[in-house]
């Protein structure tokens, strides 16, 4: 776990160098920029929920849209960026369906449990963190990446350094998630909670919050996107392992998606995927981590 966290930590100060640098992570235009996706065709077992799909030559899938090199999407762009849409494409083409057959919704934090379990999208792959707690109602399988929590800070802020200078600051993030437990109850910072992480943004650039707090590769790109007001500081205090949410009702799709992150990482499609996305900030893929066993 040490040697994780520090190989993490130094990846991440090279990508805030290079982000700082280029400023253009949150740039959904770039589509014509990521690798193609050979799409597949194979037998599925009938009465499986990939049979299903492949059938149907269609597949919802629930990212963010407001990350940028994770999950990003404006009003003029026909469909999402970054790594999280890339994993989906990979996902899809298994299935034996192309990228334009993908329906995108845009999924927060605090819709993704419900989007899964009335059905809204098939998966969701929006920076969704790997829980116990999630595993309770919903099905992940992965991870298909591992990052850690960090800090969002005004670029004139020296008064917060990392986690333990949290106490009494009033720390952004969105509702439901993770991060904003773990500042409040870990370190005593007083919650403010929002629907996205660009109204986190926001709030911290206009003086309402001291600082934004979500996975490091997130917030790198928000640094990019305004170097001359904004930082991420200290090094990541926690693990975040990326799963893909899928309904409870249908357990075979955990293999099927483990099956096809194996591929992925095997064939160098994940590395790809990732060199187009977070890789533009000049961080580095590293070794694809080790997958949950399904239960």
């Amino acid at each position: 776990m040490r040697a994780r966290r520090t190989q993490f930590a130094a990846v991440i100060a090279a990508g805030l160098l290079a982000l700082s640098a280029c400023g253009d992570a949150g740039n959904s235009d770039d589509a014509e920029d990521t690798p193609e996706v050979e799409v597949e065709e194979q037998d599925f077992e009938a009465g499986s929920r990939m049979a299903e799909l492949q059938k149907d030559g269609k597949v919802k899938i629930g990212v963010k849209f407001d990350q940028p090199g994770i999950g990003f999407k404006t009003a003029t762009a026909d469909a999402p960026s970054g790594f999280d849409p890339e994993i989906g494409k990979i996902l899809a083409a298994k299935l034996g369906i192309k990228a334009d057959d993908i329906e995108w919704v845009e999924a927060v934090s605090a819709n993704r449990e419900p989007f899964l379990q009335n059905g809204t999208v098939d998966f969701v792959i929006a920076s969704y963190s790997i829980t116990d707690d999630r595993r309770k109602v919903v099905g992940q399988a992965g991870p298909y990446y591992v990052t850690g929590q960090s800090l969002l800070v005004a670029k004139d802020d020296d008064s917060i350094n990392g986690p333990d200078d949290l106490k009494g600051k009033k720390v952004c993030s969105v509702t439901g998630s993770t991060s904003i437990k773990t500042v409040e109850e870990q370190f005593g910072a007083t919650p403010a909670g929002f629907d996205t992480y660009s109204e986190c943004v926001r709030q911290l650039e206009n003086g309402s919050v001291d600082a934004v707090t979500t996975d490091a590769a997130i917030l790198l790109g928000y640094a990019a996107e305004n170097p001359d007001k904004l930082k991420v500081v200290g090094e990541p205090f926690s693990e975040e392992n990326y799963g893909i949410g899928y309904g409870k009702d249908h357990p075979e799709l955990c293999e099927f998606v483990n099956e096809t992150l194996t591929s992925a990482f095997e064939d160098g499609s994940w590395e790809k995927a990732f060199d187009a996305t977070l890789g533009k900030g000049g961080a580095e893929a590293g070794d694809p981590p080790a997958l949950d066993e399904c239960a």
